[in-house]
């Protein structure tokens, strides 16, 4: 079994090429360093992880595999059609929020302290399969009250400087939703929400394609 102290030599690679995409961009796609990976997609789930922190009354966070972090840094955000919030801090009403990602170096000290929340967002299907478990155990002990995650279940739309597809571990729900009980069980007094995407309809090909829809499928445990 793989751990923190001994990740798979797989784990080191994709680290160092993420290491490389932040300072040099995705060069197959045009894209520089500064808009590669920015941290931005966590607006998408920022109600869902709000709900959570209202749910536990969770006062600090901590943003696993954040990237750039770049949505912390934005005001005005229209986090619901409905809603537009001066800041994701002041949305989710918290005192501390934290960034780690061992691919960007200003985040890529590892914590050394609990947070209420842990939270990770496009991240766990990027991680090589063999140290996804010990990545999840990791993300339940930094926890005090809840861990929020979402899982990509489709390929990305962009690949690894090796030609590899970004999302290196592709699984049904079931099988994230399985491996995540597993480990919550382990962790009866953390409260978790995971929510799964899939895609329903034809890729495109030939220029062609029905209309794709994302479909999300959520499992949890709320103490």
């Amino acid at each position: 079994m793989y751990t923190r102290d001994n990740p798979s030599p797989e784990y080191l690679e994709m680290v160092r090429m993420y290491e490389t995409m932040h300072e040099e961009g995705e060069q197959s796609a045009g894209k520089s360093g500064k808009d590669t990976f920015p941290g931005k997609m966590l607006i998408n789930h920022a109600a869902d992880i709000r709900a959570m922190i209202t749910h536990t009354g969770a006062r600090s966070i901590l943003d696993y595999g954040a990237g750039k972090g770049l949505a912390y840094q934005q005001s005005d955000i229209r986090v619901t059609p409905q809603l537009t919030a001066d800041s994701i801090q002041s949305y989710w009403g918290v005192d501390d929020i934290r960034c780690y990602d061992p691919g960007y170096e200003p985040f890529s000290t590892l914590p050394d302290q609990q947070y209420d929340g842990v939270i990770s967002t496009d991240v766990l299907e990027h991680i090589t399969e063999p140290d996804v478990p010990w990545i999840i155990e990791e993300m339940f002990s930094y926890a005090r009250r809840f861990v929020f995650a979402n899982v990509a279940c489709f390929p990305a739309v962009k690949n690894l400087p090796n030609g590899q597809n970004a999302h290196c571990t592709l699984h049904p729900p079931e099988w994230w939703a399985g491996l995540v009980h597993g480990i919550a069980m382990r962790h009866t007094d953390i409260s978790y929400r995971l929510v799964m995407s899939t895609k329903t309809g034809a890729r495109k090909k030939m220029g062609l394609s029905k209309k794709r829809r994302t479909v999300y499928h959520t499992v949890e445990r709320l103490l």
